[in-house]
């Protein structure tokens, strides 16, 4: 049809990047495509054991092309002259230094194998003593630039990531002039507009994770910035003091990028944000709603009418920031460091005579050895949560703490660490996994309890992300342990569905955000509800949760 209007939606994960290709007027998805970044995935610039996970530029821009094309591929010839917007959504806070010209110091033949010249990752916990350093200087100093985000700055943000690198290398010192989020650079990019004084940036990256607000005017002083560290000497006068909402319009694709992709040059092209925030818009977040994104960690996002908190300041979040989620209402950010990952690090324990002992066997030939080993590794999730929920509540005799990759919130900290309790040597894979699945809704819960403590109002909990659809025992849990009935969103993409919406009201196709949910949203797939004499036991196990995890935090 002639009225046909289609936009793309990108959403950057941890691992990959996902493309969906959506049909403005009715929020169908006509094709997707998802590419894995090829260095990321050889492990290359990351150091676990230190904490250090960096990704390089070009794992960026490659996949971005890769599965845009592939996903334009499985559509109609013609449909791709009907795309009429695009935008982005990435992780955050993984920002980069870059030269005067906005390009990131990574490309430069330099430092292109150096990991301190690439994006530093949300995960990234490399900055936790420079992120102790912001904190105390904040709360000493005559502004509190922590005030609207927590009151806690947390290592897996900009600024105190952008000082451990500049301390670290005294090369990339010397050539670093600006730095970017990766959700800014993405639109700045494919709009030929990268000079870092120019960039249209983020509201929801900069209010989140850079302690920019308006009642200061921007980011913090100078002053500030220089006595935590004078090797941030002029960075400010290098950023920006104005920030967008994603329903913005940064630009147009350049002909090279149109080129490249296969699109028109008239796409327009919207200001990006983070996962979760798009996330919580694809799902049809509205007042009161919880939204939690639920994957290798987690992020909650509630939207608050401006009146409910005037004058109030949620302690221990990861920001209130006007406009970040929905424009014209205040966005709530919470999460836990780790979720998926937690279960995912189980699964490598118990994975490890597999991979180690196994790939010495003379019984079986290689190719068959290697199929097993995929196969057997594939299954371990699957079937421990099917025995982990056979095993009665009431039998939950071990107790964990869900803080292996840090806590986010409430309160961040990334010096804490997880904790198991309560083994003994009838301890099953399956119990010890039931505890770890339970800590996490633990953890949850403690999020859920600190917004409720500060009089934020919530109606109904959102899951989104591949847990809540793929996972019904962890989703279970979730809702016995929250005493809350969860509803999960149909979309699975829903960060990229989300973002395909801010692209659909950048290109006009909507006045505005709400008014893209209401023609695009697609509902609920499944609801679950709280098994009541669960829930009582929970209540139980929460507080011994609680004490444990003090325990952890200050014993040990």
């Amino acid at each position: 049809m002639a009225d046909e209007k289609y936009v793309i939606g990108l959403d950057y994960g941890t691992d990959s990047c996902r493309a969906v290709i959506i049909n403005a007027l009715n929020g169908d998805e006509v094709a997707s495509a998802v590419k894995y970044y090829p260095r990321w995935k050889e492990g290359k610039y990351c150091k676990p054991l230190e904490n250090r996970y960096r990704q390089h530029p070009l794992d960026y821009t490659e996949t971005f092309e890769a599965s845009v094309k592939e996903a334009l591929a499985k559509i109609p010839k013609g449909t791709a002259e009907k795309v009429v917007g695009i935008a982005f959504d990435t992780t955050g806070s993984t920002p980069v230094l870059t030269d005067s010209e906005g390009t990131p110091l990574a490309l430069l033949p330099e430092f292109a194998d150096n990991p301190n010249a690439m994006f530093v990752l949300w995960k990234d916990h490399t900055a936790v003593k420079e992120a102790l350093e912001i904190n105390e200087l904040a709360h000493n100093w005559e502004i509190d630039y922590t005030a609207y985000e927590g009151g806690i700055y947390s290592s897996e943000w900009v600024w105190a990531k952008i000082t451990h690198v500049l301390r670290e290398d005294a090369d990339i010192r010397s050539k670093a002039y600006s730095w970017i989020e990766h959700c800014d650079w993405m639109p700045a990019l494919i709009t030929g507009n990268t000079r870092p004084e120019n960039v249209i940036r983020s509201r929801c990256a900069a209010g989140h994770k850079a302690m920019w607000h308006a009642q200061w005017g921007g980011l913090p002083s100078e002053g500030f910035l220089t006595t935590l560290e004078p090797l941030l000497a002029g960075f400010r006068s290098h950023l920006f003091n104005e920030t967008y909402t994603t329903d913005t319009k940064v630009g147009i694709l350049t002909p090279e990028w149109a080129q490249r992709l296969g699109l028109s040059t008239d796409v327009a092209v919207a200001v990006g944000a983070f996962d979760c925030h798009t996330g919580a818009v694809g799902a049809e977040i509205k007042p009161k709603s919880f939204v939690r994104v639920i994957g290798t960690s987690t992020c909650d996002v509630m939207v608050v009418p401006y009146a409910e908190l005037e004058g109030k300041l949620v302690p221990g979040i990861c920001g209130q920031v006007d406009g970040s989620v929905i424009p014209g209402m205040i966005g709530l950010e919470a999460g836990q460091s780790g979720f998926g990952d937690i279960y995912a690090w189980f699964k490598n324990v118990l994975a490890w005579p597999l991979e180690k002992v196994l790939t010495y066997s003379d019984l079986i030939d290689e190719e068959t050895k290697a199929k097993l080993i995929e196969e057997t590794i594939g299954k371990i999730i699957p079937v421990l949560s099917e025995q982990a929920a056979l095993i009665p509540v009431s039998e939950s005799s071990i107790l964990a703490v869900d803080w292996m990759n840090g806590r986010r919130t409430p309160d961040a900290n990334q010096l804490v660490k997880g904790s198991i309790t309560g083994l003994t040597l009838a301890s099953s894979a399956p119990l010890i996994y039931r505890a770890l699945v339970e800590a996490t809704a633990f953890g949850s819960k403690a999020i859920v309890d600190r917004f409720l403590e500060n009089g934020i109002e919530i109606d109904n909990v959102i899951g989104i992300g591949g847990i809540s659809l793929k996972s019904p025992f962890v989703m279970q849990t979730l809702s016995d342990v929250l005493g809350m009935p969860i509803q999960v969103a149909k979309v699975e993409q829903a960060c990229a569905f989300g973002a395909s919406m801010f692209g659909a009201v950048a290109a006009g196709v909507y006045t505005n955000v709400e008014e893209a949910q209401a023609a695009m949203g697609q509902g609920f797939a499944k609801e679950y509800y709280p098994d009541e004499a669960n829930h009582a036991i929970y209540l139980k196990l929460y507080e011994k949760y609680r004490k444990l995890g003090y325990f952890t935090e200050h014993e040990l």
